[in-house]
């Protein structure tokens, strides 16, 4: 009711749920001020008739409570939930009803006490995940049961005179609709800070597993914030987008039934991926190596992620061989990293498990550009068109399994011709070919000259 009249309406508090430990709120919201009353149209005897019917219920507040409390656990499914104290429903609506009832007697002393009262249920049902459309409905049922008990108490004390009642229903209503709202203010504003809380500890979480800062005694918080089991399976994907880096990396696509949870730091953005529990790989044979690293190729490993995962045009995106457990995140992420800047195509993913080799290169830059001096340094010192003739036939014939014949036809030219060119390296260089030891550093050399010039 409005503090003009005196005439207040009673609003029922909802029972106290067990607090979750980590929804905290640092900083309780503060209530705004009041709303500057409204001039009613009740009559000075109307108004008296009011306070001589609120002193009465002042009086049966514990009846009243006990009814309130019936009614909202028969009308709101919430209140018969196993977490709410039926004890802590019945205190909070006794002193809800305490204070509005009173306020219908002394409007001016009591309307900041009451007031201040929704605005502590509001807070505190936020904190504890109550559903505020139950918690507005409870106000709604208290409101109408002290409004019909007011015009009983009133009725038997003059029955002409509580018709005038009638004059301060809209007072009633303005009282509910100003308390409703001081609670739905309150809840929002709780809820919208629990939710930075979580948003904020989440990202703080994400970010330890990636970079190897979270301890032993963290994994439970992060296996309950997270959904991230403490001994699962595990790859990471890294994903570099030069076009679009501020994309929201929740809309790539990593594949149908797998759980990932991501982060963006630095312009990259990493994703967490929670593996399946098969370690063989499309044929059924495993390849495991003991510390929870699966075949590329397995069925629910970094296979099937690769084959999930959509990298949008521009990006590229490097993919982690498996690791088991949440320690092994951290490894994970700088194996992603290492995969990811062997620089796969744009639009697409480099597996690790398949770059073995340009890994090591990238790995150690220095040692990758002194062996690339060393085995292509006179190749590289020729002029553009030669030079670029001679790199193109050497990583053919290599890409051909070492056949002449074959990488003529990836040149387009004739065996012959492959073979004059690799000739001619081998003058320049003084390696041979036929040295198993030096083609492999001569493939290790292409690709740090690939993976390494600006």
């Amino acid at each position: 009711m409005h503090p003009v009249t005196g005439s207040r309406a009673s609003v029922p508090a909802m029972g106290r749920a067990p607090r979750l430990s980590a929804e905290r709120v640092r900083t309780p919201p503060r209530m705004p001020a009041a709303r500057p009353p409204i001039r009613s149209r009740a009559d000075a005897e109307t108004v008296a008739l009011l306070h001589r019917a609120a002193r009465v219920l002042i009086e049966e507040v514990p009846r009243l409570t006990d009814r309130i409390v019936a009614l909202m656990k028969e009308r709101e499914p919430a209140y018969r939930s196993a977490v709410v104290d039926p004890h802590e429903v019945w205190r909070e609506v006794h002193d809800s009803l305490s204070h509005n009832v009173r306020s219908l007697v002394h409007p001016k002393e009591t309307r900041e006490s009451a007031r201040s009262c929704a605005w502590r249920i509001g807070t505190d049902r936020a904190a504890q995940g109550f559903p505020l459309d139950a918690l507005l409905h409870a106000y709604r049922i208290g409101c109408t049961v002290v409004w019909e008990q007011l015009l009983e108490t009133a009725s038997k004390e003059d029955p002409l005179g509580a018709q005038s009642l009638v004059h301060v229903a809209a007072d009633v209503w303005n009282f509910v609709d100003e308390h409703c709202t001081l609670v739905a203010t309150a809840y929002q504003e709780v809820e919208r800070q629990l939710s930075w809380h979580r948003e904020n500890r989440y990202r703080i979480i994400v970010a330890a597993l990636l970079d190897g800062t979270a301890r032993v005694s963290d994994f439970p918080e992060a296996e309950q914030v997270l959904g991230l089991p403490e001994r699962g399976r595990y790859a990471v994907v890294a994903l570099e987008d030069a076009d679009a880096p501020c994309r929201t990396p929740h809309s790539v696509e990593v594949g149908d039934g797998l759980r990932t949870v991501w982060h963006t730091a630095e312009g990259t953005a990493h994703a967490i991926v929670l593996l399946g529990d098969g370690d063989g790989d499309g044929d059924g044979h495993g390849h495991g190596d003991g510390h929870g690293h699966g075949d590329g190729g397995s069925v629910s490993g970094p296979g099937r992620l690769m084959r999930g995962l959509e990298v949008p045009p521009g990006a590229r995106a490097g993919v982690s061989p498996a690791v088991t457990g949440l320690a092994a995140i951290n490894t994970a992420r700088r194996l992603a990293d290492t995969a990811l800047r062997t620089r796969p195509a744009a639009g697409s993913a480099a597996l690790l498990e398949e770059r073995y080799p340009e890994a090591l290169v990238v790995s150690s830059p220095d040692l990758g550009s002194a062996l690339a001096d060393r085995m292509l340094g006179p190749v590289l010192a020729l002029e553009s068109a030669d030079r670029e003739l001679l790199l193109t036939t050497l990583a053919a014939w290599l890409e051909a399994g070492g056949s002449a014949r074959r990488a003529g036809g990836l040149l387009f030219c004739h065996r012959n011709t492959v073979l004059n060119r690799l000739r001619r390296y081998e003058q320049l260089t003084g390696r041979s070919l036929d040295h198993p030891r030096e083609v492999m550093e001569l493939s290790l050399a292409l690709s740090a000259h690939r993976l390494l010039t600006p």
